[in-house]
């Protein structure tokens, strides 16, 4: 068995909760702000002029009014297909691809 000597910062969670299993937690995400979020989006890509875009945003936004009416998590499988597909076509920068990217990280994916 070795050890490893670091000279210099470590950087990286510091978080670790039993057994090494990093837990981390998403502060102030709520379901009302990742509706909002999902909502904004939609309306951004349209006046992009991405309208295809939008339906997939719009299929988020219903996945995620759905699952609240029915107090269910949202279905991961759905979002995410969306959000991809809305990700790769958007390119880098872009203020759609930013709405895109937080949504993703408010739902916790």
């Amino acid at each position: 068995m070795s050890t490893f000597n670091f000279h210099g910062e470590i950087s990286g969670p510091g978080n670790f909760g039993d057994g090494g299993k990093i837990e981390i937690h998403h502060h102030g995400a709520t379901a009302a702000e990742a509706l909002r979020l999902a909502t904004e989006l939609a309306g951004r890509l349209r006046a992009d002029g991405l309208p295809v875009l939008a339906e997939q945003a719009d299929v988020v936004r219903g996945e995620l009014v759905r699952a609240g009416q029915e107090q269910r998590p949202a279905d991961p499988g759905r979002v995410r297909r969306a959000l991809e597909t809305i990700s790769m076509a958007l390119t880098t920068g872009s203020a759609g691809l930013a709405l895109a990217q937080e949504l993703g990280r408010v739902i916790g994916m």
